[in-house]
């Protein structure tokens, strides 16, 4: 790990840092977890604050460690720092909402809260859009120096990465990340808290943005044909995409007894 943590710097002193600030934001929000009675729908507030903070530290270090392989310091620098302003508004916002025991998505039950909604949504687009661009940059050139089966789990990780992504919008539109009920009880699955009564949006969601780090490490570590990880990358694509079709259809991915 000590070595994975002194290269990324050497890469991305940027995005290092962030990632580290997360990563203590994330621990402070477990203290939270332990010492705050706040609630958000029958939960402890500081749940999702503390999902949202470690989610960006992988993410924020996963790209960091991608873009060195671009060898464009000026687009990784720009980059960079769209991430961390992106990304801090939200996660801000995220944990200024659950310290008033608020809720901080789907929230337009006033003006302010509307709006702010909506910025999430713009700000997560920009990022998410320009993510795509360096998606594009990896399938676009060669890279002959880096193993293909590792360059085809980046290539991969990045597309399903930006797709899922994406489909966060269908919770926007729909104002929930259930579908056909909302989740009126606190039977989530731990921690994750995703639903056991009704389709959950999350699911999907979850699975095709952590492609950004599963398939490289497959590609690099254990899966050494590049034949092999396009086909292992194709099967995930089409399980995420499963996931996504039992939620729209309602069914929980591990049903109540």
């Amino acid at each position: 790990m000590n070595t994975f943590l002194t290269e990324l710097k050497s890469r991305n002193n940027t995005l290092f840092y962030f990632g580290w600030i997360c990563l203590y934001a994330a621990l402070g929000c477990l203290v939270l977890l332990f010492t705050s009675s706040t609630m958000v729908l029958g939960i402890n507030a500081w749940i999702k604050p503390m999902k949202f903070f470690l989610s960006t530290v992988f993410f924020s270090w996963s790209m960091g460690w991608y873009l060195f392989y671009l060898n464009e310091q000026r687009k990784t620098t720009i980059y960079s720092w769209a991430l961390i302003i992106t990304l801090l508004f939200e996660l801000i916002y995220i944990a200024w909402q659950a310290a008033k025991g608020e809720l901080s998505h789907f929230n337009i039950s006033s003006a302010f809260h509307g709006i702010m909604f909506s910025l999430m949504g713009i700000v997560i687009t920009i990022i998410t859009a320009w993510t795509g661009y360096i998606a594009f940059l990896f399938w676009r050139r060669p890279f002959p120096q880096l193993p293909a089966s590792y360059l085809w789990g980046i290539r991969f990780g990045l597309l399903l990465f930006v797709v899922f992504a994406f489909a966060g919008g269908l919770m926007a539109a729909r104002l929930s990340h259930t579908v056909g009920s909302v989740m009126k009880t606190t039977q989530g699955l731990p921690i994750l808290n995703w639903s056991r009564e009704s389709g959950d949006l999350r699911v999907a969601h979850f699975f095709g943005m952590h492609a950004l780090q599963l398939l490289p490490l497959l590609g690099f570590y254990i899966v050494r044909r590049k034949w092999l990880i396009i086909l292992i990358s194709l099967l995930y694509a089409a399980v995420v995409a499963a996931l996504l079709w039992q939620a729209l259809k309602a069914v929980p991915l591990i049903p109540l007894d």
